[in-house]
């Protein structure tokens, strides 16, 4: 067993590892370019959304409001008319990239800790880099991104846009395995 305060330093240095390799696929390669195309119509759209003033939230369209509202025919009909959606509203105004990286660094940290507490548990101070690189592979990766598909199970979320966050999370999994595994205590 390896106690968790001996692997700072690979938890750190995996996490900005991460954020420096998200940063060039996201900014500097067209991989995530066509992810969310332009809504038809946007401007028509924008422009009858705008005075009903909906709050930042995520909502479901249409959404009945019990067991027995789901059966009535009138939500049957609201189905079948459509539009169906499930839509992230956002603040209105320009957004900080500032907040958004700096919770991204965050959550690059937790995924690395978790991933720590995992080899940590299961492996001793001076074990060999492909043990350490294979639990914190397994570990970072659940953290990366086997819940993304619940996204796409349960709400439809695009497979491409799944896909490819899948692929970044063997990615990140790799390279914070990688770094675990350089620098795990001898």
């Amino acid at each position: 067993m390896t106690p968790l305060t001996a692997l700072w330093l690979p938890i750190l240095v995996s996490a900005v590892i991460v954020f420096v390799a998200s940063s060039i696929i996201h900014m500097a390669t067209p991989w995530h370019k066509n992810d969310y195309p332009k809504l038809p119509h946007e401007d028509e759209a924008m422009e009858a959304l705008r005075p009903l003033g909906i709050p930042p939230g995520d909502y479901m369209v249409p959404r009945a409001t019990s067991r027995d509202a789901m059966r009535s025919p009138e939500f049957a009909e609201k189905l079948r008319k459509g539009p169906v959606m499930i839509v992230t509203i956002l603040p209105t105004g320009p957004s900080s990239m500032g907040r958004s990286l700096g919770l991204w660094f965050g959550y690059l940290v937790v995924v690395s800790a978790f991933a720590a507490c995992v080899a940590g548990r299961s492996l001793a101070a001076g074990a060999d880099y492909t043990p350490v690189f294979h639990a914190v592979a397994v570990a970072a990766f659940l953290g990366y991104a086997v819940a993304l598909w619940q996204m796409w199970i349960w709400y439809r979320r695009s497979l491409s846009i799944t896909v490819k966050a899948t692929i970044d999370g063997v990615v990140y999994a790799l390279l914070t395995a990688g770094t675990f595994g350089w620098l795990w205590p001898r």
